[in-house]
């Protein structure tokens, strides 16, 4: 069953000037069988590849005692006990923020070293009520920062590493840095003068302000962490005809009745929900992929394409994503760009054999409906987040 809202979650991150590796890391996942979100942002010391290899460790380490529900004490004991002290600093490598979130809102944020988490309920700052913990053993004296409170829709969360905070150190307008106190006022601002800025479009900004900040030449590793709670953005894709073509009419019924976007992949798909539904099916003509058919368009759906051609290329477009969306125009790069601004996934997949994808010669990688479409469906949930659901008819 789907939550009452969806978590939107987005990092940003920028890398210190002439490195081409990060140093901080960024790891999140979405746990459905637990209802949880977790998200990690972990700072190593220093920069490049080094850096990089602590925060993996150290983010990777939060990431899955959190998993296992370990309490706040354990899990900053356990993964500073993994990680060195630096000889001259006498501090660990790396800092982490650790945020779980359960769909109920429930939420718990242990933090090491990192600058003060901002939690903003609508456009005004919300305090969790921070407390601080001494460790003790091996980490005698070394505090974290924890919380526990309810989250509500419209909430927002936003952590950062200290390229953020100390971002223009040094200059006229920021001699001590921009600060804690700025970034939270700005924040607040950006969601004032937009209600609905997404966690990606909130993090990106906050970022690139560090970097005018620093005279665009990043002075560190800058990275910016986003959680949104709001109204998901629903979509249905339908693709496939039936087993049974008496399911025809229901199909039909639960594509026009669904509340979000609409995709049709497949011309027999197409052609059952127009005479079901009586809506006319007009040809495109625009060959704006060369591998796959025109678009076609009915009235009340957001996209019709072809079917398992268009489905497979979807498939490889996901596996291959890297920073941004498809810049081409064709059907599969459409269902992409809708996959990508939706939450809530549904697939609604016809299981009814269809004779010409058995037809000796054609490409190896045309492959049966169901297995592309879990395959989407594992890329969708594992690499961006999304919450999906698969029904086979």
């Amino acid at each position: 069953m789907s939550s009452s809202f969806y978590i939107e979650v987005h990092c940003q991150r920028r890398n210190f000037e002439g490195q081409r590796i990060c140093g901080d890391v960024f790891l999140s996942k979405r746990i459905p069988e637990e209802n949880r979100v977790i998200a990690v942002l972990s700072d190593g010391m220093g920069h490049g590849v080094k850096a990089n290899v602590l925060a993996t460790l150290t983010s990777t380490l939060a990431l899955n005692f959190t998993k296992e529900h370990k309490d706040a004490n354990t899990i900053a004991e356990t993964v500073m006990k993994a990680l060195p002290d630096c000889s001259v600093r006498k501090m660990s490598y790396a800092t982490f923020t650790i945020i779980d979130i359960e769909f109920d809102g429930t939420t718990q944020i242990i933090e090491y070293g990192n600058p003060q988490t901002a939690v903003f309920r609508g456009a005004k700052p919300f305090d969790p009520e921070w407390q601080c913990v001494l460790l003790t053993g091996e980490n005698a004296g070394k505090e974290i920062k924890t919380c526990s409170f309810k989250l509500q829709k419209e909430d927002r969360i936003v952590f950062f590493s200290d390229g953020i905070t100390q971002s223009g150190t040094g200059s006229i307008k920021y001699p001590n840095g921009w600060g804690l106190e700025n970034v939270t006022s700005y924040s607040a601002k950006l969601i004032a003068n937009n209600p609905s800025i997404s966690a990606k479009n909130m993090a990106s900004k906050l970022v690139n302000i560090a970097y005018q900040n620093d005279g665009f030449k990043s002075k560190d590793d800058t990275s910016c962490a986003a959680i949104y709670l709001r109204e998901p953005r629903r979509l249905l894709l339908c693709s496939g005809p039936p087993v049974e073509s008496d399911s025809d009419a229901e199909m039909t019924d639960i594509l026009l009745n669904f509340k979000g976007r609409k995709v049709i992949c497949g011309a027999t798909t197409s052609e059952i929900i127009s005479n079901h539904s009586g809506i006319a099916i007009i040809d495109g003509q625009e060959f704006d992929d060369p591998e796959l058919p025109p678009i076609s368009f009915m009235k009340g759906i957001d996209l019709v394409t072809e079917g398992i051609l268009t489905l497979s290329k979807v498939a490889l477009l996901l596996r291959n994503y890297q920073n941004s969306p498809p810049a081409g125009k064709g059907p599969a790069d459409q269902v992409v760009k809708l996959l990508l601004e939706s939450d809530e996934i549904h697939l609604l997949i016809g299981m009814r054999i269809n004779q010409a994808h058995h037809v000796p010669g054609l490409p190896l990688e045309l492959e049966v409906r169901p297995t592309v479409a879990r395959r989407i469906a594992g890329l969708l949930e594992d690499e961006f987040m999304k919450e999906v659901f698969v029904r086979f008819m």
